[in-house]
């Protein structure tokens, strides 16, 4: 038995090896196919963190006022940025500098998120061995290592807060469920500090604070609740309160709410004072509250009679219902004078899918917190997304703590991803345990039923050379009739007449029904060996088919860094354009150092890590009206704008084109939120107004005459119609749009085109000190002449 036991601990040992190994391999076709670069736009400001901790140190990093953003406000880096990721890629590189491996530590960003996607395997693997078997734990360990949801924020240079926050997540939720199962301090310890670094990594945090203490509430009701409950979950509601109050980013916002209903409670002379909780961890105190007076009401339960406990229990519901009475009335006063009923905006854009549109454009704007199409979620998770509810409906069979737990996780992770794209990222894990364990109990039915059939086959052969030797030897000598043996039902179970107990067509059919859904009772019966083979030849054709999906969509579609784009010839060869490093490069090299640059906020942690210029907003997005500012700057006539951007001392704008190259993601296509954002500060500017003929947004001749009168037309078109004439033989053509645009002589007076990229991707404009008279006039047709003679 030893020897069984160390065998299959070595074979465990071996397939979570070469699962973390696979999990890892599989984010390097970033690395392979262009080289070691930092990804998309957010990364870049932890990049630059990164190296500024490097250099200077932990200490200082909390500390340090960065005035290269954010012009002339600046940012305090210490109190406005969630720092596990930045520390965690600081401590490892110092660890290898101390070894003496003299790394970059720009290599160290590349590879962080791909080492912790291995480590969450092992989590994952960990988090479903506790809550069903070791089986299931293989299973959605190698599922989580390479589904795509997953894999878009952990590629090989995708240095985000997600990389290891999916991680932290996974492990959180892993040790409190060992803590449940265990009553361990120990692992309860863990778990805190677990959840700590999960608050350290990521805002998504309040999911985990969230879901952990809606299990909980299950457990009360249920009747499940015990004192492994309580050691798991007191320590984290309490200890890590304070813990994550700890961290600037977060501070008092873990255990405050709003200062309205603050100022609220603190007129009222019982309460007389300014902390109460915030409407995002206010479950976790409630649940705490619920916990122990479920424990409270278990104690006094075996202490009194039944009789006097009786009484007792009706005195606190009495009392109780008229405290909750006083409470209610409360809360209802303060949510009628609450225009948002009391909820804070991030909660409302978690709950409610259109309030960022219609009330927050500045988060309508990103792509990643749109809600997802449906063909998402065969994109980024297959097959799994078909074996979750299976896996659901198994959890359900079982329904322990662990099963409870993946239950209440995979509904609500549902939800919340049908609210933005990025919490997609909250789904993958769930959906992966789930199908694990879908997985598991399937690929046990068949095998057990290929066993099974085998074991019969086995045994028809014995019996039928036994009995071909009786015919041989003649018959039995034993006069005494020949007592009936007792057969078996299908489910083992002995029928008093020795018959089998299905012996008619519908108790047949009736076995066949629950041999095929056998996993979804109590006693599964074995499947018919042919069944069983096709079944799992099946199930190995999905998992075959999801790896090969997987491996193509990290290949091409999450591999490719935002900021070195490719396209295909016809030769099958790979063309380059890389003009985003071009233009940075350009400012890094061709302005003064103090020189202040503005451009769409998309590009503000790019513009401050590659050209080392200070900027005017970046993707913080946490003043609204200084973004605003930027969007009126870009909507209004070429005039106005100038006055905004020298009010602001900016010497240099740029814009992103994709007119000439068919880029989609340009300025162009974005312009519109620059219009909303704008107007939701300055009034002045209405969206009404840059809508052209038919109601719709356009830039060719049916272009309203705002749309045409706008900087961003100026300096997105400005000599284009010439160059597109040269490059497709049609003045001023379009291929984003696919037209031909509505002014195609755009003269510039107030900037003057110092920059353009190879491509047409980035135009960079200087702001003139004076403006240019030669523009104020159109030169005459004889002027015009002598000055082309003169060219």
């Amino acid at each position: 038995m030893a020897a069984l036991n160390a065998w299959g601990w070595s074979t465990r040992s071996l397939l979570l090896l070469l699962i973390a190994t696979m999990s890892f391999s599989i984010r390097l076709f970033s690395v392979v196919k262009y080289e070691s670069v930092i990804h998309e736009f957010d990364p870049y400001f932890n990049y630059r963190v990164t190296q500024f901790l490097t250099k200077n140190g932990f200490y200082n990093m909390w500390d340090w006022f960065d005035d290269r953003t954010w012009y002339p406000l600046g940012r305090v880096i210490g109190g406005t940025v969630y720092p596990g990721l930045i520390y965690t890629a600081g401590l490892m590189y110092q660890l290898l500098h101390f070894f003496n491996i003299p790394v970059h530590v720009q290599e160290v960003c590349v590879f962080t998120a791909p080492l912790f996607s291995a480590f969450c395997s092992l989590a994952a693997y960990g988090l479903v061995s506790e809550c069903w078997d070791t089986g299931a734990g293989l299973a959605a360990a190698a599922l989580i290592g390479m589904v795509p949801s997953y894999i878009s924020r952990s590629v090989a240079g995708s240095y985000d807060n997600e990389g290891v926050a999916i991680f932290a997540l996974v492990f959180t939720f892993y040790t409190f469920i060992k803590t449940v199962n265990s009553g361990s301090l120990r692992w309860g310890t863990i778990n805190l500090l677990a959840y700590f670094y999960m608050v350290l990594s990521w805002g998504g945090y309040s999911f985990v604070i969230n879901l952990i203490p809606i299990y909980c509430l299950a457990c009360v009701v249920t009747g499940r609740l015990t004192a492994r409950h309580y050691l798991a979950f007191a320590p984290l509601v309490f200890v890590g309160t304070l813990l994550a109050a700890s961290i600037p980013v977060v501070g008092f916002n873990a255990v405050m709410m709003s200062e309205h209903f603050a100022s609220f409670l603190a007129s009222i002379p019982v309460v007389g004072f300014n902390a109460v909780m915030m409407s995002e961890h206010f479950a976790s105190f409630l649940v705490a509250a619920v916990m122990h007076a479920a424990l409270a009401v278990r104690w006094v339960k075996a202490l009194l009679p039944p009789r006097q406990f009786e009484y007792a229990t009706r005195l606190v519901l009495l009392g109780g219902a008229c405290g909750l009475a006083g409470l209610v009335l409360m809360m209802l006063g303060y949510v009628l004078r609450s225009p948002t009923f009391g909820w804070t905006g991030r909660s409302l854009t978690l709950l409610d899918p259109t309030y960022a549109s219609r009330f927050v454009p500045i988060i309508a704007s990103v792509s990643e917190h749109q809600p997802p199409s449906w063909p998402s979620y065969i994109t980024d998770l297959h097959f799994a997304a078909l074996l979750a509810p299976a896996g659901i409906m198994a959890a359900f069979r079982k329904l322990d703590n662990g099963s409870l737990f993946l239950v209440l996780y995979g509904i609500t992770a549902v939800y919340f991803s049908g609210v933005m794209v990025r919490l997609m990222l909250v789904l993958a894990p769930a959906v992966c345990c789930l199908s694990g364990v879908a997985i598991s109990d399937i690929l046990t039915t068949l095998t057990s039923s290929l066993k099974a059939g085998y074991v019969s086959f086995q045994k028809s052969q014995r019996t039928s050379a036994t009995g071909e030797a009786s015919e041989d030897g003649g018959a039995s000598t034993s006069d005494e009739p020949a007592t009936p043996t007792p057969s078996k039902t299908p489910s083992g179970r002995k029928s008093k007449s020795g018959k089998p107990a299905s012996s008619s067509d519908d108790k047949s059919s009736r076995t066949i029904y629950n041999s095929l859904f056998g996993w979804l009772s109590s006693e599964s019966n074995p499947l018919p060996a042919p069944v069983a083979a096709l079944g799992l030849l099946l199930m190995l054709g999905l998992m075959a088919l999801y790896t090969i999906h997987c491996v193509g969509v990290s290949a091409d579609m999450y591999s490719a860094p935002s900021i070195v784009l490719q396209s295909h010839r016809q030769d099958g060869s790979f063309y380059v354009f890389d003009d985003f490093r071009e233009a940075y490069a350009w400012l890094r090299h061709n302005t003064h150092p103090e020189t202040k640059v503005a451009s769409w906020w998309d590009y503000g942690y790019q513009t401050t890590a590659m050209a080392n210029r200070t900027v005017i907003v970046d993707n913080n997005t946490w003043n609204t009206s200084h973004i605003a500012t930027v969007g009126r700057a870009m909507s209004s006539p070429e005039a106005k704008a100038w006055r905004i951007y020298r009010s602001l001392d900016v010497e240099y704008v740029f814009v992103v084109f994709g007119g000439m190259i068919g880029y989609s993601s340009d300025d162009i296509n974005k312009f519109l939120w620059m219009v909303r954002i704008g107007g939701g500060v300055y009034p002045e500017i209405k969206e009404q107004d840059y809508i052209g003929e038919g109601g719709q947004y356009r830039i060719d001749s049916g272009a309203s005459p705002t749309m045409l009168k706008s900087l961003m037309y100026k300096l997105s078109y400005h000599d284009f119609a010439p160059a597109a004439q040269r490059q497709f033989g049609m003045n001023g053509y379009d291929r984003v749009r696919n037209t031909q645009i509505g002014k195609t002589e755009v003269p510039l007076k107030y900037f003057e085109e110092v920059f353009t990229s190879e491509h047409w991707m980035m135009r960079i404009y200087r702001v003139r000190d004076q403006p240019n008279r030669d523009a104020a006039k159109p030169a005459s047709r004889g002027g015009a002449k002598r000055k082309a003679a003169r060219a």
